[in-house]
């Protein structure tokens, strides 16, 4: 059986790797990088606590000496179902079973002005750009002479109240009352402020009660702005718009506030459903297709009796939705009878901040917070990555900030640049 994967995320690479060794599959998988990421640790890539390398791993050591599995670069551009084809920038790959395990991306909900203006937080890319960006705005801040000015740069706006949204802004509140005053001396006496902007009523919608209330008042004592029932409106002229009426002067828009699936050509209409995610039955077939599945963010599948609005866009999904159709496939070429899939939810958890971590498990019911549930996150996330070298790097890396309260990464490091003069703006070569 020739199948072919479109993306190398959790859901993608589990599939793959089930699948590997086994004689009767044929597995390429595509992706438009030649790495996988870990993106729950993409925020401390993005605040120079990690390098990129340590929460990646390149796709073709990963696969190296399993010969069933190929790997090729490119970037899906068709489905052609009449004739089991997909269609890539740089070429023509025929399917017996296609899977698309493509994740999602960032929603910036139709508004223009935050799409162009705001940091976004999705990808690896997207990591080393903000690094990039606020160590320079930091840089220009130390130079700027007008104090309102200097605001502006050094203010941080983060939209959405997610473990993601929750974790950087924790993250940045940690790092202005620490290794930023030691390190940009200049700006000791100057004002600053990291707001976390939320539409809901409560921080992490997801989780307990307990978890949301520990999690407002520890960033609250972190120095946080928190604003609920507020949503961004707009982004322009240096300055967030706010549903409430309110706005706040800063150059930095985090926007961690929503992601949605992404649409292809040549899949039916009437194959997506909320957030554009593809609508699959319980085998992860997507429905009116014939042979085309979808696991992981971009699957919505509503026929899991305990999540009847479709399971939540997280990564224990897409590794279980993968290791699933694995098995399904196994049993197609054997011709077994195919397992409904059925998430078993191990709980949720957020870090806060050194020392400062929520966890809830469902089954049996509990909650935890403080020191011991910033242990268990550091050992699931560690156990997480892909690679005994990531665990390491990784490893390492945490214990230099942890005991020295510091971490030497910060580096602007980007490919070379042409200034305007006449509007001071970074270009591209």
């Amino acid at each position: 059986m020739k199948i072919v994967i479109i993306g190398g995320g959790f859901a993608g690479v589990n599939l793959a790797e089930n699948l590997a060794g086994n004689k009767n599959f044929s597995i390429t998988l595509v992706d438009k990088n030649n790495y996988n990421f870990f993106p729950p640790l993409i925020y401390q890539v993005a605040t120079a606590y990690l390098e990129p390398s340590s929460i990646s791993y390149p796709f073709r050591k990963l696969f190296r000496g399993k010969k069933n599995v190929q790997f090729r670069f490119g970037e899906l551009l068709s489905v052609r179902p009449e004739t089991n084809t997909v269609v890539l920038h740089n070429g023509e790959l025929e399917y017996d079973k296609l899977v698309f395990a493509t994740g999602a991306e960032t929603n910036y909900f139709g508004m223009e002005n935050v799409m162009n203006n705001a940091i976004p937080m999705k990808t690896l890319n997207d990591a080393i750009e903000m690094r990039n960006r606020l160590l320079q705005r930091m840089e220009k801040a130390t130079i700027c002479t007008n104090s309102r000015e200097r605001r502006k740069y050094l203010n941080i706006v983060v939209a959405g109240g997610g473990p993601t949204g929750v974790e950087v802004s924790g993250m940045f509140a940690e790092m202005r009352n620490g290794v930023l005053r030691k390190e940009y001396p200049e700006l000791a006496t100057s004002a600053s402020n990291i707001y976390l902007v939320d539409g809901s009523s409560e921080l992490l919608g997801p989780m307990s009660k307990k978890s949301q209330e520990a999690t407002y008042n520890a960033l609250k004592k972190m120095g946080v702005i928190i604003k609920l029932n507020a949503r961004v409106t707009d982004f322009t002229d240096d300055t967030v718009f706010l549903s409430t009426g309110e706005t706040i002067s800063s150059k930095n828009l985090i926007w961690a506030a929503g992601v949605s699936a992404k649409v292809f050509d040549g899949i039916p209409q009437e194959s997506y459903g909320r957030g554009r995610r593809m609508i699959t039955d319980e085998f992860n077939k997507v429905i009116n297709t014939a042979n085309i599945y979808a696991i992981g963010d971009t699957s919505i599948q509503t026929t899991d009796k305990n999540f009847p609005d479709g399971h939540p866009q997280v990564a224990q999904v897409a590794i279980q939705q993968g290791i699933q159709l694995a098995k399904n496939f196994k049993r197609m070429v054997e011709g077994e009878a195919l397992q409904s899939f059925k998430y078993n939810d191990k709980g949720s958890m957020a870090i806060i901040g050194k020392n400062k971590a929520v966890v809830d498990i469902p089954k049996p019911k509990m909650h935890f917070n403080g020191f011991i549930a910033w242990l268990a996150w550091l050992f699931i996330h560690l156990m997480s990555l892909i690679s005994y070298r990531n665990r390491i790097v990784t490893f390492w890396n945490w214990m230099v900030a942890y005991f020295s309260q510091d971490q030497p990464l910060r580096m602007i490091i980007r490919p070379e640049k042409r200034y305007n003069k006449k509007t001071e703006e970074v270009q591209q070569q």
